[in-house]
């Protein structure tokens, strides 16, 4: 399996229109899972201030050529046939997210000097929202300004679903920034695990291997895939 990020800033009225009109995967060949999101910047901020004009979509696929299909499509892809997308494989899955068929049961290497793609989501429990706000806006803060970000956004669907994609220009940078022993992202973790936030979570590495349009005004990727 593939998986794809796709964001887009089409405006208001059609990031809503695609927002409510998620692709379906009954009806799509190939594709099998996809969920539309609102964005969000990453930040220090307690409560992230959502994108009216900006949607996402997350999905996974049988293979390239289906993706293909649905890009080439406008009816279906809608306004993702024209935004940024990069096309992805998961290499390694902490927690699980029982709806993407095909992630890794065993970790793939990626070598540290290999450009990577980080997806945490989760399906966030009520009465943890606020202790999961403050943990998220500490290693959000940390996350914006690392050096080997290449872009990050938040994701959400509300009122349950909430995820942070992000793109990195190593696997190696990656590792420093989670694995900070006095950083803010493990004191995250530290805190979940004494008390889940999430009644389903799944942290997932992926490695990127072509993107396309732009994110905002650039392609974050353009220059650092090979070939």
């Amino acid at each position: 399996m593939i998986a794809s990020v796709h964001i887009c800033a089409p405006g208001a009225a059609s990031a809503l229109r695609a927002f409510r009109g998620a692709p379906d995967p009954k009806a799509i060949d190939g594709l099998a899972y996809a969920e539309t999101l609102v964005t969000a910047p990453v930040g220090a901020s307690l409560l992230p201030k959502l994108s009216l004009s900006e949607v996402g979509l997350l999905a996974s696929w049988q293979d390239d050529e289906h993706l293909d299909r649905f890009l080439g499509d406008r009816a279906l892809a809608g306004p993702f046939a024209e935004g940024w997308h990069v096309r992805m494989r998961p290499v390694r899955v902490v927690g699980a997210w029982k709806a993407i068929p095909g992630l890794p049961a065993t970790p793939i290497d990626v070598e540290p000097d290999e450009p990577v793609a980080v997806l945490t989501l989760g399906r966030l429990r009520k009465l943890r929202l606020i202790p999961f706000l403050r943990a998220g806006a500490r290693a959000e803060a940390a996350l914006s300004g690392h050096p080997g970000l290449l872009a990050a956004t938040g994701f959400a669907h509300p009122p349950h679903i909430v995820s942070t994609f992000s793109l990195w220009r190593s696997s190696a940078e990656m590792l420093k920034y989670a694995q900070e022993t006095s950083g803010a992202h493990l004191a995250a973790i530290r805190r979940n695990r004494e008390r889940p936030f999430h009644h389903e979570s799944a942290f997932i590495r992926m490695r990127p291997y072509r993107s396309a349009g732009t994110w905002g005004t650039t392609d974050p990727l353009l220059g650092v895939l090979a070939g």
